[in-house]
């Protein structure tokens, strides 16, 4: 498993080497709260070419994003809130996973049974203040 250090200034060039090296579509990214699970997935959006950032889906599970030309890229998922892998099977998961887009899982912890078999793991974790450690 490959090991980095960096810190936020560092997030577009993780995020390039991530989709360069990486041929899978679904990222599930494990970490404390505040370690930067939504800002890696930001610049992952933006290397991708989504016209819109966003936020974090903490409230309605998951947010969208098109490029440009207005063609589907990722789905970004936040389970944090959720109580049960019920509540995701109620939403459809199915159906996001069939698409042909990017996939990234934040809390995949709180859904293990509904994981695609190929997903990627990124584990972030603490060091200090400004420096994080990224295993994938």
């Amino acid at each position: 498993m490959p090991e980095l250090y960096f810190n936020n200034s560092q997030l577009g060039v993780i995020a390039k080497k991530l989709l360069k090296e990486e041929k899978q579509k679904c990222f599930c990214f494990y970490g404390q709260m505040g370690v930067g699970k939504t800002t890696l997935i930001k610049n992952l959006l933006q290397e991708l070419g989504a016209i819109d950032l966003g936020h974090s889906p903490t409230f309605g599970l998951v947010n969208e994003y098109d490029n440009a030309q207005n063609k589907l890229l990722a789905y970004h998922f936040d389970f944090y809130r959720i109580e049960n892998e019920e509540e995701v099977y109620d939403m459809g998961i199915e159906e996001y996973f069939s698409q042909d887009a990017y996939i990234f899982i934040e809390w995949p912890e709180k859904i293990p049974n509904l994981i695609p078999k190929d997903a990627l793991t990124i584990k972030l974790q603490f060091i200090d203040e400004n420096t994080r450690r990224i295993e994938y």
